[in-house]
């Protein structure tokens, strides 16, 4: 595998730095925050697990270019303990802590109280419909990117993820570290083949970082041990039926996320279970896996200007 060139990003992000709930939280930004309206919100971008925010930025290269968007903010935040968002304390992770992160951060990139358009990948997509629905003044709009959701646990269940929480936090957490970024890259590859060499190239400089002669992944262990607590689908569902704002979800045609679980679940109960939404839309986009925003991105771009510009009125 050749990587002859790196991709140059056509717009520029500068870092936004936020402290909350005791951590350094950083995000990318793209034009002027204080430029937002009601009518041009600000969006507001958040990866999925594993990844970072300037993952975006293909994607955001490709909204800049489209009518309107030329100057309008967007910011792409690292989650806790991803990218150049510092790591708490502990040695585990819990999903709530994501929605509170959420919305402090919020508090600092729209202090007037705005609402933002607000878009998720993958599990950033299932923190974003939490959140949309017990803080539904802050969104105006909500976009999903491939954030089914997870297999329905069962009560008795409970002791065995306790038994493998308690155990995992005994060992070591670690991850590969690589000899070159060019490792890097291969590896991004080897996950999603779609991924151009160029892309892979400049993603592998932000998905990771040079120390020690080493090339170390920005993420900490950490968040390879398993949650100790239940998905429990009648909460979500709960969630799913208390979001006001219109929401579009974009799947990709070739998503492999269900094959994950051996058929313990499917696309027809995450379908069963949207059908709670009382404003939703479901887009496909062809020649893409998971990783959407890196397979189609310039597809993609026009799929969320388009219903981000749309009158309130033609979204139904």
């Amino acid at each position: 595998m050749t990587f002859q060139a790196v991709y140059l990003p056509l717009f520029q992000a500068r870092s936004h730095f936020i402290n909350a709930r005791g951590l350094r939280h950083h995000a990318l930004v793209w034009g002027d925050l204080a430029q937002a309206t009601a009518e041009q919100p600000l969006l507001v971008l958040a990866h999925g697990w594993m990844d970072v925010g300037a993952s975006f930025q293909f994607m955001v290269d490709a909204l800049r270019q489209l009518p309107g968007w030329g100057t309008r903010p967007i910011a792409a935040i690292d989650w806790r303990g991803f990218g150049e968002t510092s790591s708490p304390a502990g040695d585990s992770y819990f999903f709530a802590d994501y929605l509170g992160d959420l919305d402090a951060i919020l508090d600092d990139l729209s202090p007037s109280g705005l609402p933002v358009d607000l878009l998720g990948h993958s599990m950033g997509g299932n923190v974003v419909m939490l959140y949309a629905a017990v803080r539904p003044e802050r969104i105006r709009r909500l976009i999903n990117l491939e954030g089914f959701g997870m297999p329905a646990t069962q009560a008795d269940e409970a002791p065995g993820r306790y038994i493998k929480w308690l155990d995992e936090i005994k060992a070591p957490a670690c991850l590969k570290d690589y000899d070159t970024v060019e490792g890097v890259a291969k590896r991004l590859q080897s996950t999603n083949p779609r991924l151009r060499p160029d892309f892979a190239l400049w993603l592998a400089r932000q998905w990771a970082r040079e120390e020690g002669g080493r090339w170390v992944i920005n993420a900490d262990p950490a968040h390879k041990r398993s949650q100790p607590f239940l998905y429990r689908v009648e909460e979500v569902q709960a969630f799913l039926k208390r979001i006001t704002m219109p929401v579009l979800f974009v799947e990709a045609a070739q998503t492999v996320y269900f094959m994950l679980f051996s058929g313990k679940f499917t696309r027809e109960e995450f379908l069963e279970r949207v059908k709670l939404v009382p404003n939703f839309r479901l887009e496909t986009i062809l020649e893409a896996g998971h990783m959407v925003h890196h397979d189609q991105p310039a597809e993609l771009a026009d799929h969320i200007a388009k219903f981000l510009d749309a009158p309130s009125a033609g979204i139904a």
